[in-house]
């Protein structure tokens, strides 16, 4: 018998690649949209004030995703936090 007509059967689905959705959008996308969209609207010298309580999964995650997201656009931002809040802001 040749291999072309003893063909396994396929475990999963196909589809073409042009309909595979491209990029991440993670659980952070929209605050970290919406960190940078503040950054780029705040004076020199100023920094965001995000309360801790509000931040999905905490201070960590959402730092990580800021800075995955800030590196990517070759943009340099810094944190920093107390014990309510995160605080970020344009380096010069």
């Amino acid at each position: 018998m040749s291999p072309r007509l003893s063909k396994t059967p396929m475990n999963f689905k196909t589809m073409a690649r042009i309909d595979v959705p491209q990029g991440r959008n993670g659980k952070h996308k929209e605050i970290v949209t919406r960190i940078l969209s503040d950054l780029n609207q705040i004076e020199k010298g100023n920094a965001l004030k995000l309360p801790l309580a509000t931040l999905d999964g905490g201070k960590e995650l959402v730092r990580s995703a800021l800075n995955r997201a800030t590196r990517k656009a070759g943009r340099r931002v810094a944190t920093a936090t107390d014990a309510n809040f995160l605080y970020i802001w344009n380096e010069d």
